[in-house]
């Protein structure tokens, strides 16, 4: 669970709640009408910008992205490659049946390797599964960009939508009052659709797949060091260009100790 996206959701919420109690009943912001409109007309406009499949998909890909936390440590697929760069080195490839990779996308790449085939093979296989796993990831993100892009427009719209009905049964003062609502609670729904789901969301997944490209990039770099029957020395130097200064040179149990110190001197 990404404890920051909950807590976020939770603070926005609360903020707003607060703000309203604090003045008034929380009814008047309860509008249908107007939440039809800028819902309805959101999705109406992502579905004509994107292919529906994508959309879905996106769904799917933002709520998992937001609110669970898959995190590869890279100190230790490090300390992996290591190990498995020293076995196939010492005993050859089948060796690295031995050793037990948990993240799907090395597995598959040990498992070429074991399966004897060309390093062009690995290299082309592991990169298109990269290619198309990022490209997923971005076109999600572009998906909930574009919501966040709609969800005011579309209150506008409801804005525009209630001032024409007020305006036009302006002799009956009983009308007015829910034609305001409307006019004015459109925009409200849409900027928080927009400012506290959509274009969050669309960031987040966009820090993610950067950090899911790095991670892979890792990944693809350690197979092919590994195929080539690298010495784990130099793939521990040619892998720690992907850590910051402050972990290089540090097993992933130091590191953990490392991280845990801090927080234990508190």
């Amino acid at each position: 669970m990404d404890l920051a996206t909950l807590l976020g959701l939770i603070i926005g919420i609360a903020v707003v709640t607060l703000a309203v109690l604090s003045g008034s009943d929380l009814t008047i912001f309860l509008n249908l009408p107007g939440f039809l409109i800028v819902v309805g007309g959101t999705f109406a406009a992502t579905l004509i910008k994107f292919p529906l499949a994508s959309v879905f998909i996106a769904f799917k890909l933002g709520v998992k992205t937001a609110f669970i936390n898959v995190y590869e440590n890279p100190r230790g697929l490090i300390d992996i490659s290591i190990e498995l760069a020293g076995r196939a080195r010492k005993e050859g490839m089948l060796a690295l049946e031995q050793v037990e990779v948990t993240n799907k996308f090395f597995k598959r790449g040990i498992r070429l390797c074991i399966d004897g085939h060309a390093l062009e093979v690995v290299r082309k296989a592991l990169t298109s599964e990269m290619e198309l796993s990022i490209q997923r990831h971005e076109e999600g993100g572009k998906i909930f960009r574009g919501i966040g892009e709609s969800a005011p427009a579309m209150g506008m719209i409801g804005t525009l939508v209630g001032l024409v009905q007020m305006l036009s049964s302006l002799e009956d003062p009983a009308t007015i009052g829910p034609a305001m609502a409307v006019a004015l609670l459109t925009t409200l729904y849409g900027a928080l659709i927009a400012n506290l789901i959509a274009l969050p969301i669309a960031d987040k997944l966009e820090s993610k797949t950067e950090e899911e490209r790095v991670t892979k990039e890792l990944i693809l770099e350690a197979v092919t060091q590994i195929h080539s029957r690298q010495s784990p020395m130099v793939l521990a130097d040619i892998l720690e260009a992907y850590l910051p200064d402050s972990q290089r040179g540090q097993s992933a149990d130091e590191q953990d100790t490392s991280e845990a110190a801090p927080e234990a001197s508190k």
